[in-house]
């Protein structure tokens, strides 16, 4: 039985070991459902030297999409300290294995077979991982025998997916591998990107609801923390940065001082950021005032204030400034991803411009509480691509005789483009140019805060629409981005290449 260690006790344990000339094996997995191919590895792993150290994940940096681990930390201590072979087990804070070999500093790192070529490592580490081993006077060495799937076996036997992802899944691999992705996805970092569209900071402001007022009926809440996220385009543009080399932001932001260090601490360095500074016009500032529930691991809003202006108006010499600099750039640019927030910064002239020279045009026009009724998408004349949730498509067209199909029908006429029509819980669905519509469900059950996910399944849509992906696998990106962000409280993080790859290749794995 395999005895459960810190990284302190190992080390002293390892000293004992180079003492005794023992043979250290390390194995490193998730191993979320330990299966009969699990404990051949760890067999064949402990007959090549003398004493087996297993090492797994824990659960909060597991990257195989919501919902897992399927098995808590926990759990799955418990289920590898129970097997004979193993000698010690370890749980590793980190989302790769450094930290295990760094302490370990096996003589041997085992992995199996599948892992023996690492073009086929979705995270690219692979080759990090064996360089370390050796840096610290190890080797590698791969088993052999039948490859089981804790995935797949999770997938179609537990709970983790619905039994509408898991039917719509086994069709849609009939037509899309894995390699099919990881090639659309390798095709977007060529892309060039200019991202035009407000810039919103979401501020979110922590507390513990305890009741109604005594004299008054009114939430009294007690203040736990503060937290200042990148949102509106701002967090567009970290999305696509996270697969594109070269992504450009343009938009006016208000000239305090406050924010720049937000900016200038979130904003990654891969981002050309091209900002035109107000002297009148504030930025945007959202402030959500949010309950944690710690138990359910979500976040509830209480109530949202802001600072958006009555009028929504830009100063002249800023706009003009702004539409100088964005005639300027749009010619060095594959593609623009325009998200217009309906906050003032997309005005008729801009909007013209936008539509008249961008080589291929990717929109979305959003509604919230400050527009409401008035920044429609049909104001836009042309796009190549198209994407608004529900609410902003019965806007568009307040017919009530037709349905939300018949609508999309319209826009797609209306705008002359294939497109996406985001429902939240329901999934999505897509229109291409000879007005077929797919639909794709959500991909997980379990959301954290649903801020930002409608936002993510834009970015990753609008890149399917810059490498000519079909439209199905843009609606299937898309939603895989929607599902992780709804996993990330506001836009605290982009949704970055690995964790969607790492997705696609668990949903796949049906």
């Amino acid at each position: 039985m395999g005895q459960v260690v810190s990284k302190e006790e190992m080390k002293e344990l390892r000293k004992q070991f180079k003492r005794q000339g023992k043979t250290v094996v390390l194995c490193h997995g998730v191993f979320d459902l330990v299966h009969p191919g699990h404990v051949i590895y760890f067999e064949q792993a402990k007959a090549m030297g003398d004493i087996l150290v297993v090492s797994f994940t824990a659960a909060k940096y597991v990257r195989k999409g919501p919902g897992r681990p399927y098995f808590d930390d926990e759990m799955r201590k418990k289920m590898l300290s129970a097997i004979g072979c193993i000698d010690y087990v370890m749980m590793s804070d980190g989302y790769t294995a450094d930290d295990m070999i760094e302490t370990v500093e096996p003589d041997l790192y085992v992995k199996g077979q599948e892992y023996a070529k690492a073009e086929d490592d979705i995270t690219g580490k692979i080759g990090e991982e064996v360089a370390l081993v050796r840096k610290h006077g190890g080797d590698v060495r791969y088993t052999t025998g039948q490859v089981f799937s804790s995935t797949k076996l999770i997938n179609t036997a537990l709970p983790a997916l619905s039994e509408e992802v898991k039917e719509y899944m086994q069709d849609f691999k009939t037509r899309y591998s894995m390699d099919d992705i990881k090639a659309y996805v390798e095709k977007m970092k060529d892309l060039k990107v200019l991202v035009v569209g407000d810039v919103i900071i979401d501020e979110y402001v922590f507390c513990e609801v305890q009741g109604l007022m005594s004299k008054n009926v009114a939430y009294s809440a007690r203040l736990h923390r503060d937290e200042k996220y990148l949102g509106g385009s701002i967090a567009i543009a970290r999305h696509i940065a996270s697969f594109c080399d070269n992504v450009k932001l343009m938009a006016i932001v208000g000239n305090e001082a406050e924010f720049e260090p937000t900016f200038k601490k979130i904003l990654p360095e891969e981002i050309d950021v091209d900002f035109v500074y107000s002297e009148e016009y504030p930025t945007i500032v959202k402030k959500r005032y949010v309950s944690e529930d710690v138990k359910k691991d979500e976040v509830d809003k209480v109530f949202v204030i802001n600072n958006i202006p009555l009028d929504m108006a830009i100063d002249k010499a800023s706009k003009q400034e702004f539409r100088d600099r964005l005639e300027h750039n749009m010619a060095d640019y594959d593609m623009v991803v325009l998200c217009d927030f309906g906050h003032g910064l997309i005005d008729r002239k801009t909007r013209e411009i936008i539509e008249k020279q961008a080589k291929l045009l990717v929109l979305n026009c959003q509604t919230n509480s400050s527009n409401y009724g008035t920044n429609l998408i049909t104001k836009y004349t042309r796009a190549d691509a198209f994407s608004l949730d529900d609410k902003e498509l019965k806007l568009a067209f307040s017919d009530y005789n037709s349905s939300q199909q018949e609508k999309l029908v319209m826009l797609s006429n209306h705008l002359r483009s294939g497109g996406w029509h985001t429902m939240g819980g329901q999934g999505a669905e897509a229109i291409d140019e000879n007005e077929h519509i797919t639909r794709c469900p959500a991909l997980t059950n379990k959301t954290k805060d649903t801020i930002g996910a409608g936002d993510a399944f834009f970015s990753l849509a609008a890149l399917c629409t810059g490498i000519n992906a079909p439209w199905e696998v843009g609606t299937f990106m898309g939603n895989i981005a929607a599902a992780l962000a709804a996993n990330i409280v506001g836009n605290k993080e982009p949704v970055e290449k690995v964790n969607v790859l790492k997705y696609a290749s668990t949903l796949l794995n049906v």
